[in-house]
């Protein structure tokens, strides 16, 4: 028994197949397959770290089942031919040479496909974003009888070819709006004909694809399905649909039930960010946990041991299906079994890696807190052929980082920083809508005391780094400010003082002048308080630029449930006792404000770098001081930093 997590490392079986212990990563597309869908050796590597990390069973991305519209995005892995079946078999004796089960997901993508036309579904039903990006294009096929009894034989040999290569498990997509969804939910599904309707008429493709694939692999080969809990959409599939589909797969034979949540248009439901609650489906596990006798996986934002360990013994769950957690550090499981959950790097839920970063613009996956991710053997860290005496000027995030990074590469290393350990963390971490980013501070500056670096509490200058045969320079950003009259006035705060604990809390009229990321998360933390009203003045067209999809869409409910009243296309011109006065579309006019709070920017503070520079020292420049940017952007440069000095 472990003595750290008792229930987590216990084994469990599906079906005849016993799984070491209860967690398992859940199927997120790389991108790391080879264009053609077959497996690349990338792909390989990436699955192979998790294994040595202790997962119990890897659930392997989903693969396609056809060669007509099944396929979503770029370098999808495929299933849809015999010809894959090799280096499917490559993968799963990989996974399985290092204790761990492989399991492979099979699925039609239906009205969510990446790739554009053609598209089939369901019913002629399309996905908004498709259709905003396409046209009428975008509306979906509806699919005819043939092609559904098509469409049941690929899925078929699809879990045939699986078994094949050696998989010991096989997930049904049945989750995510993708194309089982769109027949199960009656959001998508408008047919008139026996798979419309009635659950048991939505139903129908669904149990034929699970029949069809237990005749291909055989009555003890275990198969399991991915439902999502409801789909958060409007008149969507609600729980009580979601449990009447387990049962009747239960009768069927299926070995476990994967439980979810949400579509791709309800992206925050089903990539839950930081700004939602943990754990944001494990409801739903718990409800059909209570319905079937057969194991049930609990997913979404569980990203902590202490928490899964919580949801197995009260009986939620037999099993921790997890997906970002293990792309920010694939020995999750092997670091929480040997009690180092300290040492854990964690997922903070700003799907800036794995969303906005990866597939949505063409990319491999990868991960604010894991740099190496998709590149373990180009970015790993090695041993410095030649131990220097390393500086790092700065103990913000990227700071942090780099000084990790050398230390771990056995170089000396001290790190200067005049302020607590973290930089702006702390302000970025403070509304409790943020409360992840507290994770990776605590992270950051575990790992930096572990390692040995040494801490300087000072501002260090020029004089204070001749010693040193390398600088890495991580002096972070400053407000910039705002070059209008009153700006410097008694009722004027910069906003990321507002975002500290001891920061000035006004009631009344509250203007926040800027709507990008700072000035939107200001607004929203004042929009919270009674007897405040909140506005934003924002220069370009919209607010919230360079903000991610799923931010955008949970600050925007925030602005509307909070009543935040929002100015675009505006200039300020002057903040005065009346108020604030600007230009929107050729008309001036003032707004009210007790309190203003100018979030109009931040600007890298280059000073220091540029005098060790000039000065011919060896210095590396990393972090908001190279270009203002996220915590993605300073992970990733103080890493790079730490490999190269």
């Amino acid at each position: 028994m472990n003595p750290y997590y008792p229930t987590l490392f216990s084994p469990c079986k599906i079906g005849n197949v016993t799984i070491k212990n209860r967690i398992c990563k859940a199927p997120q597309t790389t991108g790391l397959s080879h264009m053609d869908g077959s497996v690349s050796s990338r792909l390989v590597r990436c699955y192979e770290d998790l294994a040595r990390g202790e997962v119990g069973m890897v659930i392997v991305e989903y693969a396609y089942v056809d060669r007509d519209c099944s396929k979503s995005a770029s370098n999808q892995l495929g299933i849809c031919d015999d010809e894959y079946i090799v280096g499917l078999g490559w993968l799963a004796d990989t996974l399985k040479n290092l204790d761990c089960v492989p399991c492979i997901q099979i699925e039609h993508c239906g009205r969510q496909r990446f790739l554009g036309p053609p598209m089939k579904s369901a019913s002629p039903n399309p996905w908004p974003l498709m259709y905003q990006r396409y046209g009428r294009a975008a509306i979906p096929a509806e699919l005819t009888l043939d092609e559904i009894d098509q469409l049941v034989e690929d899925f078929g040999k699809a879990a045939l070819r699986a078994k094949t290569a050696g998989f010991e498990v096989v997930e049904i997509h049945g989750a995510h709006g993708y194309l089982i969804t769109n027949f199960l939910s009656p959001f998508t599904n408008q047919r008139r004909d026996w798979y419309g309707g009635s659950r048991e008429n939505r139903f129908r493709f669904l149990e034929q694809v699970f029949t069809r694939c237990k005749e291909y692999v055989g009555e003890d080969f275990p198969i399991i399905v991915r439902l999502s809990g409801t789909d958060y959409e409007p008149d969507g599939m609600t729980i009580e649909d979601t449990i009447y589909y387990a049962r009747r797969l239960e009768a069927l034979g299926c070995a476990a039930i994967d439980v979810s949540g949400g579509d791709h248009h309800q992206m925050v439901h089903q990539v839950t960010p930081m700004q939602l609650s943990r754990g944001h489906n494990v409801w739903a596990a718990k409800a059909i946990k209570q319905a079937v006798s057969i194991p049930v996986f609990a997913t979404g934002s569980i990203t902590q041991p202490d928490y899964a360990e919580e949801i197995l013994s009260s009986g939620i769950a037999d099993f921790i299906s997890m997906g970002r957690p293990l792309l920010a550090d694939p020995y999750w499981a092997k670091k929480a079994m040997e009690g180092r959950a300290e040492d854990i790097s964690p997922c903070i839920r700003c799907n800036e890696g794995c969303l906005d970063r990866g597939n949505h613009l063409g990319k491999s996956i990868n991960c604010t807190m894991n740099p190496t991710l998709g590149f373990e053997d180009a970015l790993a860290i090695r041993p410095a052929q030649v131990k220097r005496r390393v500086a790092v000027v700065g103990g913000g995030p990227a700071g942090l980082k780099a000084a990790d990074t050398a230390a771990l590469r056995g170089h000396e290393v001290t790190l200067f920083e005049k302020r607590a350990l973290g930089g702006y963390l702390h302000e970025a971490s403070y509304p409790e809508f943020k409360a992840d980013i507290r994770d990776a501070l605590k992270y950051l500056v575990t790992q930096v005391n572990k390692h040995g670096v040494k801490v300087v509490e000072k501002e260090a200058g020029c004089e204070d780094l001749a010693g040193f045969d390398a600088v890495i320079v991580a002096t972070g950003t400053t407000p910039a400010g705002l070059p209008v009259p009153g700006a410097d006035g008694a009722n004027v705060t910069l906003a990321v003082d507002a975002l500290k604990e001891g920061g000035p809390r006004p009631d009344g009229e509250v203007v926040v002048i800027g709507g990008g990321l700072i000035g939107v998360e200001t607004a929203v933390l004042f929009s919270q308080r009674p007897q405040t009203h909140v506005t934003i003045l924002e220069m370009l067209p919209q607010i919230m630029n360079g903000c991610s999809d799923c931010d955008h869409i949970v600050y925007s409910e925030m602005i509307g449930e909070n009543g935040v009243t929002v100015h675009t296309g505006c200039r300020v011109t002057a903040i005065g006792p009346e108020g604030v006065t600007f230009e929107e579309k050729g008309r001036v006019q003032t707004v009210a404000a007790d309190h203003v709070f100018l979030a109009t920017g931040m600007k890298p503070q280059r000073a220091l770098f540029e005098a060790l520079q000039a000065a011919g020292v060896r210095v590396f420049n990393v972090g908001d001081s190279l270009a203002p940017g996220k915590i993605y952007d300073a992970i990733h440069t103080g890493y790079k930093a730490g490999l190269k000095v």
